[in-house]
């Protein structure tokens, strides 16, 4: 709590030393990134929450395939891989870091427009994108039991936008070509539509000696978005959004000597299929707004690797083994909301109010396939959420107000698979924020607190005993002060956060390392709960027109994350514990430098600190910088960008196990620690008309 202390009075000091003299300039000076993820649209610097807005510029300096392209960039944000893509993703410490068996309830919700595809990342591929927001802390009130840590949100450019039709071509080594393209327009005086595709294609970084290739671990992926948009009448608009995605990628990314040379016999693979659909209605009343948002999506997931590692006869010690995991996910939700409006506001017009409801159900059936189990293992698991919200914000007087926010969450779910287990839950959390905003000239100051929460659940696997079976619900408490706001002359702006945060029932995840007779491991996933978590830092970020052809931006991140009273799977007690994907510090820097009229050069650095690959073993990833760089040339509607990834060739890792050995050379005698490794260094092409 003394760290947690210190970290408010630095702040508040911070900004009484640089914060310039109060002004009678309004608020609409203020830089306007607009925020969609929050029932109202927000300015980013009048929103009492740590968040992050990528917006499209900055996505493209990234060259970026996949959300995992960006992540890094963001403070106090992590993933891990265990898969084609960097699919698992952990805020403030807190996210899943792989999914084998259901059921899965996610910490970070993911958002693409109005599809939730919280657990499903692989469809976060970046094409036709506006821009990415990252929330920091709990977010009940907006998204619910999926938000315990945070969420992202991926927002698509706008139905009928005419003046941002284009054509995007990438060349680059390891045999990668990317076509995009998008167009929009209208369709009458009341419609419009839009159209955007992606296609990603790759050979990777991954060299399989065994069966001499190097596109075992291969990228294969395509996506398509139609979405048309218009008026129904005087006061109503419908959307309709149609949603296609095919990938089908290698996964064959461990090697017994962690140097990116495989020697396995039968690749994996990870693959997801969707076809998603969403509609939304708005509806203006003399009450209010009335939006109603609907959704279905279908995904059929694939998921597999060559457990061993290797090819039979590799050794005599060795063994042969496949394991893989089929998915068929439908999924539905429906919401309804009702905003005020300048009419219906309360208290004389100065209280804005939102209250709405949620329901979503799921059902999941997965297969799984594994050469030592002595059949296949099916189950079914269906969790189904009902929610009611209420969010108001409050203008105490021209420069102080109040945002308070509740929601009520019933969760709950049955499973039952082939192995005689059956289970249902049912448990109803109750979250929000309460939240003091002080606006004054370009100066933004907020105090909050927040709860949020995870749902219950249990561990599914037939081997794990009964007193481990079952884990209960998390709860988040965040105390949090930030300013956002200009400096030095408004040169220079700046976004800063401290936060403490108080986990009840900390959900962990271990895993039994059992042995079977011939000596060789096999793995059981569980999650139980730690008495304690504490998650506290600082997050800051910085835009600096350092001159006229020179603009910097800088992230900072600081987390001390630990957890206590942790019984593990062996027996042995955890005191204290630092927290798996907690970095101590992630940090970027970016310039962009116009060297001339048609000329500029960008660099871009990414930070992240050492940290444990898990709570139940010892793996740690080293700290990490990369270098990216580009060259971008600008010629009327063409756009010619040289750039490279990874500049010095750093060896980085993306996920990482240990406490057992896969090698049969040892004998499986000795304790290893293994590696995903991170992309190699990557020059490229990308050619960008606009049209």
């Amino acid at each position: 709590m003394k760290k947690a202390t210190f970290c408010l009075s630095l702040l508040a000091a911070s900004v009484a030393v640089h914060a310039q003299s109060q002004n009678t300039e309004t608020n609409q000076d203020i830089e306007r990134i607009v925020v969609s993820g929050d029932f109202r649209q927000t300015i980013l610097d009048q929103l009492s929450a740590s968040a992050t807005v990528v917006d499209a510029e900055r996505l493209q300096s990234r060259q970026p395939d996949h959300v995992d392209s960006l992540l890094s960039s963001i403070p106090n944000v992590n993933f891990a891989a265990g898969a084609s893509r960097g699919r698992f993703v952990q805020i403030r410490g807190i996210g899943e870091r792989s999914q084998f068996r259901e059921p899965i309830n996610p910490s970070v919700s993911f958002f693409v427009d109005d599809f939730d595809f919280s657990g499903l990342a692989a469809s976060g591929l970046i094409f036709d994108m506006q821009q990415v927001e990252v929330f920091r802390g709990p977010q009940a009130t907006l998204f619910g039991t999926g938000a315990l840590a945070g969420a992202v949100k991926l927002t698509s450019n706008a139905v009928g936008d005419t003046d941002n039709n284009y054509v995007d071509l990438r060349l680059a080594t390891q045999d990668t070509l990317r076509l995009e393209a998008a167009t929009g327009g209208e369709i009458n005086d009341a419609w419009g539509y839009r159209v955007a595709l992606v296609h990603n294609q790759s050979d990777g970084f991954i060299e399989n000696t065994y069966l001499d290739r190097e596109d075992t671990n291969n990228i294969d992926e395509s996506a398509l978005k139609i979405a048309v948009a218009g008026q129904v009448g005087e006061r109503s608009e419908l959307a309709l959004t149609y949603r296609w995605y095919d990938i089908d990628n290698g996964y064959d990314a461990f090697s017994l000597d962690n140097d990116g040379k495989t020697r396995s016999d039968e690749p994996g693979f990870d693959r997801h299929q969707t076809d998603a659909l969403s509609l939304r209605s708005t509806t203006q009343t003399a009450g209010g707004d009335f939006v109603v948002i609907g959704t279905y999506a279908s995904h059929d997931i694939g998921y597999a690797y060559d457990e061993d590692w290797t090819f039979t006869g590799f050794h005599p010690w060795g063994y042969t083994s496949f394991d893989s995991y089929f998915r068929d996910v439908e999924t539905q939700t429906a919401e309804v909301r009702f905003v005020s409006n300048q009419n219906t506001a309360l208290f004389d017009g100065r209280t804005d109010w939102t209250v709405g409801a949620l329901y979503k159900s799921s059902e999941e059936q997965l297969l799984r396939q594994y050469t030592y189990a002595d059949s296949d293992f099916a189950s079914t698991y269906e969790p189904t959420t009902r929610a009611v919200y209420l969010d108001t914000t409050t203008q105490l007087t021209e420069q102080l107000s109040l945002l308070a926010g509740l929601r009520s969450e019933n969760y709950g779910f049955d499973y039952s698979d082939n192995a005689g287990i059956a289970r249902s839950t049912d448990t109803t959390m109750l979250g929000g924020k309460l939240a003091l905003q002080y606006a004054v000239g370009k100066h933004f100051y907020y105090a909050s607190v927040s709860r949020g929460y995870k749902g219950a659940g249990f561990n599914s696997d037939e081997r794990v005993s009964e007193e481990r079976r079952f884990f209960d619900e998390e709860y988040n408490w965040n105390y949090e002060l930030g300013f956002k706001g200009s400096l030095l002359n408004d040169d220079m702006t700046v976004r800063a956060a401290v936060f403490y945060m108080d986990r009840q029932d900390t959900q962990i995840s271990d895993f039994d390392v059992l042995r079977r007779d011939d000596g060789t491991a096999d793995f059981i996933d569980i999650i139980d709960n730690a008495d304690l978590g504490t998650n506290q830092g600082v997050e800051l970020e910085m835009s600096w027109n350092a001159t006229d052809t020179w603009t910097l931006d800088a992230s900072l991140g600081y987390l001390d994350a630990t957890f206590e009273g942790f019984t593990k799977a062996d027996g042995s007690i955890v005191e204290e514990q630092d927290q798996a994907q907690a970095p101590k510090y992630t940090m970027n820097v970016f310039s962009e430098l116009e060297v001339s009229e048609n000329v500029l050069w960008r660099v871009d650095v990414d930070f992240k600190d050492s940290h444990r690959f898990s709570d139940g073993h010892d793996a740690i990833s080293p700290a990490t910088t990369l270098v990216n760089s580009e060259l971008v040339w600008f010629a009327g509607d063409w756009r010619t960008t040289f750039w490279v990834k990874n500049a010095f060739d750093r060896e980085y890792y993306t996920r990482g196990f240990g406490g057992f050995s896969n090698d049969p050379r040892d004998e499986y005698a000795f304790d290893e620690y293994y590696y995903q490794l991170g992309n190699g260094r990557q020059y490229g092409v990308s050619i960008r008309y606009q049209f």
